[in-house]
This record gives structure tokens, C-alpha cells and sequence, in this order.
């Protein structure tokens, strides 16, 4: 399961920033292109950082870190969409990814904190 979403969170990261580097090249295009670059790869990044974790503790810091991230990605999507920067169909795709692997991190994070607690 961590090698597929580490697989899945780097396509995401990939697919961003294509549709990043695709905006308009005015101000508000190239500030929303360094924003979703920056947070789409950190869910990448930091995912994988968090799978070579060296405590549950540092596994849950993590994967606090990789849910804010992906939730900012939907959050600039939606914004370039909001501001005809992108069109529904360049946008859909990715924030349905978006969304749902910002839902399986946030459920890892419950299960891990629970089975932290736990002594597991």
C-alpha cells in the first residue's frame, strides 16, 4: 500500500506540475504555477519521507504535513479554475485526485494515531 501511494502521489505531483507550467504566463499565472509546483511535489516528497519514518511519531508529523499540502493543491486548482485560468476539464481530473488522496492520507493519519495509542 505505501509503494503504490508513493507511486500515486508522484504521478499527482507530475500531472500538477504540467498543468502548472501550462498557465498563462502573466502575474497571477506564474504566481499560482510556483504555488501548485511547490505543494504538489511536497506531497510527494513528503510522503515518502514519511514512510521511511523513524518512529510512529515522525510517520503522523509527516503525514500532517503531506494532508496540508494536498489540500492546498485543491485549493490553487480551484482557484485557477475560479479565475478562467484553467477549464473544468484540465482541473476536474486532478482535484478528484486531489481530494482522494488527501482522503487516504487523512484516514492513514487516524489509523496511526490510533494504533499509537493503543501500543501498537
Amino acid at each position: 500500500m505505501k509503494t503504490d501511494l508513493i507511486k500515486r502521489s508522484n504521478v499527482f505531483a507530475h500531472k500538477c506540475v504540467k498543468l502548472a507550467i501550462n498557465l498563462p504566463k502573466n502575474k497571477l499565472g506564474g504566481h499560482i504555477e510556483g504555488q501548485l509546483i511547490r505543494c504538489s511535489t511536497s506531497v510527494a516528497a513528503n510522503y515518502r519521507a514519511a514512510c521511511l519514518g523513524q518512529s510512529k511519531k515522525a510517520f503522523i508529523s509527516k503525514l500532517g504535513i503531506v494532508i496540508e499540502e494536498a489540500d492546498e493543491c485543491i485549493f490553487w486548482i480551484e482557484f485557477a479554475k475560479d479565475e478562467d485560468l484553467l477549464n473544468e476539464k484540465d482541473s476536474k481530473e486532478l482535484i478528484i485526485e486531489a481530494k482522494e488522496l488527501t482522503s487516504i492520507f487523512i484516514a492513514s493519519r487516524i489509523t496511526a494515531v490510533r494504533n499509537q495509542n493503543s501500543g501498537k
